[in-house]
């Protein structure tokens, strides 16, 4: 779905610039979703689980392309 424009976005910034910034992207997703489970009390292996689950639709909308 997203995959094309990642790829024209990857392509216009370099490859190593969209690593740098897609690094980014991902931890501070990660820490959104820790400060989440943390607020509302939820275990740390559930919150492995959030994390995994959202690589997982990220690699099916096609912005991990």
């Amino acid at each position: 779905m997203f995959a094309p424009l990642i790829v024209l976005v990857r392509n216009y910034l370099g490859k190593a610039k969209f690593n740098q910034l897609r690094g980014k992207a991902i931890a501070l997703h990660a820490q959104t979703i820790t400060n989440f489970c943390n607020r509302v009390g939820i275990a740390n292996n559930v919150r492995q689980n959030l994390i995994r689950r959202a690589k997982d639709n990220g690699k099916r909308l096609g912005l991990l392309a």
